[in-house]
């Protein structure tokens, strides 16, 4: 049974007032299209994007493994919320999340999310062979309570190997036991920022009090670490 892989693993009861999730800031701005067309064509525009929109989508009949029944509606920035998980990634599952499901991925402090985000951006600028790129990130608060699979003390454990092949099965196969067992995510220590800790939320309703913090831009200039710095609150 899937819940056996949980076995000899902690399950915590936590709470955690303020995590740290980074998104683009072009996932914050309106369309550029909105000032250019009148009330009739917005509408058409609003048509085409609820045909087009996984998180729409998935808000209205669900979307691979995502349930439209668990997504989150009249709470402040529940789009980003319900996008967390519509948007899965079918040729490049994450550590926690697959073909048919996405997560909500987040870290207890800012540097930890920042060492996650750059490292899989210039893990991408790398495969395209050219390390050139500015990108805005900004940062969404948000506070978790409830049970969860807790891998800080279990550091060897196969889902937190640093080669995609080995840990990326292994944690998906955990983030199935979990829902299955209902726990709201999974804590566990960064593996590309050693000291870190981070959470994935395998929930929508488990990723409460979302708000918007400063904006952090990143900056490739041929050389994979990038500049960082704070560019707006």
């Amino acid at each position: 049974m899937a819940s056996d892989m949980l076995d000899g693993l902690t399950i915590a009861r936590e709470a955690l007032p303020r995590t740290i999730r980074l998104v683009t800031t072009a996932r914050l701005r309106e369309s550029v299209l909105l000032g250019l067309v009148d009330a009739e064509d917005l509408a058409a525009l609003a048509e085409i994007e609820g045909a087009t929109s996984n998180r729409l989508v998935a808000q209205s009949r669900g979307a691979g493994e995502v349930q439209a029944y668990e997504l989150v509606f009249g709470v402040p920035h529940a789009s980003f919320i319900n996008a967390a998980f519509a948007y899965a990634k079918p040729r490049e599952p994450s550590r926690f999340s697959g073909a048919e499901r996405g997560a909500w991925y987040a870290a207890l402090d800012l540097e930890t999310s920042i060492a996650e985000v750059s490292f899989h951006l210039t893990e991408f600028l790398a495969a395209a062979g050219k390390f050139e790129a500015v990108v805005d990130y900004a940062e969404l608060f948000a506070s978790f309570a409830g049970e969860f699979l807790d891998l800080r003390a279990h550091q060897d454990h196969p889902a937190l190997d640093p080669v995609k092949t080995v840990g990326y099965p292994a944690g998906n196969a955990l983030a199935d036991a979990a829902r299955a067992r209902g726990l709201n995510g999974i804590i566990y220590p960064s593996v590309r920022h050693p000291g870190g800790i981070c959470i994935a939320a395998l929930f929508p309703h488990a990723v409460q009090s979302v708000a918007q913090g400063d904006v952090y831009r990143m900056t490739w200039s041929g050389a994979p670490d990038p500049a960082i710095e704070k560019v707006a609150a």
